[in-house]
């Protein structure tokens, strides 16, 4: 009842972002978690053949953001939000229908650049109509992300189980529905341009010159490095504790079940707690080095393997709960640090950017952390990943503490 008041408080355009944030979430991960295995299964394509087809996806959305940003600021976030979804619409549904490379790839690349084109839109529009209740805002946002999340998946095992191209067809359905309610009701809205702005080369040059903002971006890339491990790191991990699919399957679902669950439940209470305790930047921070604390029990784990198995699979579960509060502290005070230090001008321009800086540093980080694994396996040095990580999270925490202090970086806050 408590999160049915909150967001009935807010503005229609902001509960609409929300819902249509769920339902997008929703469409995508009723689809994309079973992309892999009917490409390589029913297509019987070869894995890099798969892999460049998942990897053309992600280029498209990530490498893209900051297009996405630099349109929705021309042209009004609703075009591109409604742009998006009738572009994912089509890539969803042509997946379903085609089965040669060439057009499973611009079906791939269709579904990611969709993503680029109404991310920062939608984040955007809501920073500009949640006013002083952005943090707020951003908080119960997470949870319609989470619950997308959550139930998207479980949708489409149950469409997978009867034929994956039906899965594709309902995924695209919703992103059609979606597109017909945003044209019809979402109001248009346009962000604050840049002052004296006189072309697109310009506004880019502003952006890279903003050095807190720049700082805040590389920092903040070790975030999104750690929170990355829960699709990564931690499921090689279960898997490598389990020994057999199945099991190994059940305790990935656990995983996700725990994140998801506690940011829904948790989201809202406790970025109310932390703006009543604590300042932005110490929530920043302290929800960064909480991040990197969370690889401590796998390292303890590893230390000492478990022979039950509460004690093997525990410290598993106990760092995916801790990964998640940590990302759950940083979240809404991060999405409203970006929107201050743009001066609230150019607001999804400085979204797209940021997106790219960090979808880069996952791109290395993943690199790097999958490089660890095979090391710490081939060399019995089971502690090294998880160490690794800790530290990130320690020195990024750590980064961005003296950054929150820093006499530019609260100047620049104050000129909002």
């Amino acid at each position: 009842m408590r999160l049915l008041t909150r967001f009935r408080s807010f503005p229609a355009p902001v509960r609409m972002l929300m819902l249509n944030q769920l339902t997008i979430n929703l469409g995508f991960y009723m689809l994309i978690p079973y992309l892999a295995a009917y490409l390589a299964g029913d297509l019987g394509l070869a894995v890099w053949v798969v892999g460049l087809v998942l990897g053309v996806r992600n280029f498209a959305q990530q490498g893209m953001f900051l297009i996405g940003g630099t349109l929705a600021d021309r042209f009004g976030y609703k075009p591109l939000i409604v742009a998006g979804c009738a572009l994912r619409t089509g890539g969803f549904a042509l997946i379903g229908l085609v089965d040669s490379l060439p057009a499973l790839l611009v079906a791939s690349a269709a579904t990611g650049f969709a993503g680029a084109l109404f991310n920062p839109a939608v984040r955007a529009y809501l920073s500009a109509e949640a006013g002083d209740r952005r943090v707020e805002a951003f908080a119960l946002f997470n949870v319609f992300y989470q619950t997308g999340i959550l139930l998207g998946p479980l949708a489409g095992l149950a469409l997978t189980g009867v034929a994956f191209e039906i899965t594709c067809l309902a995924a695209a359905g919703i992103f059609l529905v979606l597109t017909v309610l945003q044209i019809r009701s979402l109001p248009q809205r346009t962000g604050a341009p840049a002052r004296g702005r006189t072309s697109v080369l310009a506004e880019w040059r502003t952006m890279l010159g903003n050095g807190p903002f720049v700082l805040f971006s590389l920092v903040m890339t070790g975030s999104y490095v750690l929170n990355y491990q829960i699709y990564l790191a931690l499921p090689l991990e279960a898997r490598r504790l389990a020994g057999d699919e199945r099991t190994a399957t059940a305790a990935v679902a656990v995983l996700f079940a725990v994140s998801g669950v506690l940011a829904i439940a948790g989201q809202v209470r406790i970025t109310a707690w932390c703006q009543e305790k604590f300042s932005p930047g110490t929530c920043l921070a302290g929800g960064l080095a909480l991040m990197g604390l969370s690889f401590l029990p796998l390292l303890a784990g590893a230390a000492q393997p478990g022979q039950s198995t509460v004690a093997t699979f525990g410290p598993l579960v106990l760092s995916a709960a801790m990964l998640s509060l940590g990302t759950l502290v940083v979240f809404p005070f991060e999405m409203d640090t970006i929107v201050r230090l743009s001066g609230e001008r150019l607001v999804a321009s400085y979204y797209g950017l940021y997106n790219t800086v960090c979808g880069v540093g996952i791109m290395l980080g993943n690199l790097l952390t999958g490089s660890a694994l095979d090391v710490a396996r081939g060399a019995g040095l089971p502690w090294l990943p998880w160490s690794a990580l800790c530290a990130l999270g320690l020195v990024c925490g750590g980064l961005l503490w003296r950054l929150h202090r820093s006499r530019r970086w609260n100047a620049q806050l104050a000129a909002v």
